[in-house]
């Protein structure tokens, strides 16, 4: 599959598709505890910003499906906790070792969308691992 490039990239179409990704971190530091705020607030943005350039549009949707992913991964989190806290379910290695996991993964994610949207604001296309090739997946579809 092609990757989809851009070319003539105002100001303006520069700033809003790196407040995509700056969107999505304030939205971890305001709700932090809460896994759906940052999908929220990501979805609000992607819907605010639908009819804009192509590559503000991209950049949209490559934050809200990396925001996607993580909701998933960091909702079984939160309800596996809830229910130790709760409802007397024991802490195994695996609550452990998934914690562990989806810390890092929230960390390595949190760094790689400040790193993404410094360099969307430079106006270089940032192509985020796995989430890329998703987004050129949708972004076709939505504009045939």
């Amino acid at each position: 599959m092609p990757k989809i490039t851009f070319e003539h990239i105002s100001e303006g179409d520069r700033e809003k598709a790196s407040n995509s990704y700056v969107m999505s971190v304030v939205a971890i530091v305001a709700g932090l505890p809460l896994p759906i705020v940052n999908l929220i607030a990501t979805l609000i943005f992607f819907l605010g910003n639908r009819r804009s350039s192509p590559f503000v549009r991209w950049h949209c949707t490559q934050a809200l499906l990396s925001q996607a992913v993580l909701f998933l991964l960091n909702t079984r989190g939160f309800w596996w906790t809830i229910s130790i806290l709760f409802w007397d379910e024991p802490i195994s290695n695996e609550y452990i070792g998934y914690m562990i996991g989806i810390g890092m993964l929230n960390l390595v994610e949190f760094f790689a969308t400040i790193v993404a949207a410094v360099q969307v604001r430079k106006g270089k296309h940032l192509r985020l691992w796995l989430f890329a090739d998703l987004t050129d997946t949708f972004f076709k579809k939505n504009d045939e």
